[in-house]
């Protein structure tokens, strides 16, 4: 109240009223106050300039901006990457390295063949259309024997290798990687078997018998290749039940496609 009644009974403005007047005005009327207009002028580039100004500098910003931040958002991308990265390798590492362990199932397709006075061959496979997982030689032991032995009656032909001894840090191989096994039939020994790669004569003949699952006969001679002074190709085909005793001892027990009575033969891997 006093305030609107002192500035009512002033001819004059105030100086307070009559700077804020002049600055609404663009700066008219300010001659009474030189200290004011001083001020004013000093400012006014400021003001009038300031905002171009200040838009010229945010937009130079604008545009430097990318190229400043560009580095730092890079830097948190591959920061975001990598642990990305090294987690897909992860698991792409840990599933490679459990289908490798698992090889062989519980079940898997056994052939065994050669010629009737060379050298037996057998080879384990998870299915009919894959590499064999094991191929072995029998060096010294015919196919006509091991027929023979068939009609006789029930086989059991086992495979035994050496055990290495322990050494530190160095990883044992498994037990159906072993190069070289001592062989017995039914308890005799019938020489060595050597750990084979599959070559283009074994692709032939497991080519030939794929579409067989279960049964025994005579291949080809076109099928069978080089040899025929030893006699007929002869094979057998079947199913195993495959049980494993320890990383030491395996077995594998041929199923009959009826399912009645007992394996016929039978196939044992040891490491002692």
């Amino acid at each position: 109240m006093m305030a609107r009644a002192f500035r009512a009974a002033s001819p004059l403005p105030l100086p307070r009223s009559r700077s804020v007047t002049s600055v609404s005005n663009g700066g008219g009327g300010g001659g009474n106050f030189p200290w004011l207009t001083k001020r004013l002028s000093s400012k006014a580039p400021q003001q009038h300039g300031g905002p171009s100004g200040g838009q010229e500098s945010k937009g130079e910003k604008a545009e430097g901006a990318p190229a400043a931040d560009e580095p730092t958002e890079q830097s948190s991308s591959r920061k975001c990457a990598d642990p990305l990265a090294l987690l897909r390798s992860a698991f792409l590492a840990a599933i490679t390295h459990r289908r490798r362990r698992r090889q062989l199932g519980s079940c898997v397709t056994g052939t065994m063949f050669g010629r009737r006075r060379g050298r037996v061959h057998v080879a384990l496979q998870t299915d009919p259309r894959s590499a064999p997982v094991l191929l072995v030689e029998m060096a010294a032991y015919s196919t006509g024997a091991l027929v023979r032995e068939m009609s006789s009656g029930l086989v059991r032909l086992a495979l035994e290798c050496e055990k290495p001894p322990f050494a530190a840090g160095k990883k044992r191989r498994a037990l159906l990687e072993e190069p070289t096994w001592r062989a017995y039939c039914n308890g005799r020994k019938c020489g060595f078997a050597v750990r084979r790669e599959c070559g283009a004569d074994e692709w032939k003949v497991l080519g030939a018998v794929e579409p067989v699952s279960a049964g025994a006969g005579v291949l080809p001679d076109d099928v069978a290749g080089v040899g025929a002074g030893e006699g007929d190709l002869m094979y057998m085909r079947a199913r195993f039940e495959r049980v494993v005793g320890s990383r030491d001892s395996e077995a594998f027990y041929m199923m009959n496609p009826d399912g009645s009575g007992g394996p016929e033969l039978s196939i044992y891997l040891l490491r002692v």
